[in-house]
């Protein structure tokens, strides 16, 4: 009898903070005990620091709204249960005191003929400036470090920052963490690609575009 409620229990715990492993997916239905343990305790680097931070901000319910959001100046965010893959970015960075939507609009405004027109932007919007991959990757150029964008696992760092291009139109970001794939070759991503923001394997998932470090 105690053997069978020991194995019950087991079960339970497991389901009930389960690990689905799909498509070289990493996903918790509830992921607290896990990003507990996944945390480094003693970080000795910004790197790991940031990895900590990334980590800690799973959260698969984060519902993907790329909409423009009018936010308050400077530490403003959108609503905490929407985000897209940037929002991922600017979380974590201000878990380490940084903000993002401060940093990039003073460059920006200091700088603007620097940044991409993509948009037919005029002047800047702290709204959504920093909300943009590609402004990001301007701006972790001009004052973080543009590392090679290779095919070689072992080149993307803990605290690393990724761009790729989806089927050839969509931008998209995410942090390096410390943790490693199954087979210990690749480092694990945290991102948002519209299933909220979640631990993957999706290194050469897309098409890298860029390769960045920013620590201040």
């Amino acid at each position: 009898m105690k053997q069978f409620l020991y194995i019950f229990t087991l079960l339970f715990t497991l389901l009930s903070c389960k690990k689905v492993v799909k498509s070289n997916e990493i996903v918790f239905s509830n992921p607290t005990e896990i990003i507990q343990d996944s945390i480094i305790k003693k970080p000795n680097s910004f790197a790991e620091k940031l990895s900590n931070a990334v980590i800690s901000i799973i959260d698969d319910k984060i519902v993907y709204t790329p909409s423009y959001v009018a936010i308050k100046y400077p530490n403003g965010d959108v609503p905490s249960k929407t985000g897209v893959c940037t929002d991922v970015i600017i979380r974590a960075y201000r878990k380490l005191g940084i903000d993002l939507q401060k940093e990039v609009h003073e460059d920006m405004k200091a700088n603007f003929f620097k940044y991409r027109k993509t948009w037919g932007l005029t002047k800047t919007d702290t709204n959504i400036d920093h909300r943009r991959v590609p402004n990001l990757e301007v701006f972790f150029e001009r004052k973080g470090e543009k590392l090679i964008a290779s095919q070689n696992a072992s080149d993307y760092k803990t605290g690393d920052l990724i761009t790729w291009m989806i089927n050839g139109k969509l931008p998209h970001i995410g942090i390096v963490t410390h943790l490693k794939s199954d087979d210990g070759k690749r480092n694990l991503i945290v991102h948002n690609v519209g299933g909220g923001q979640i631990l993957q394997d999706c290194l050469f998932s897309y098409e890298i575009v860029g390769h960045y470090r920013y620590e201040k």
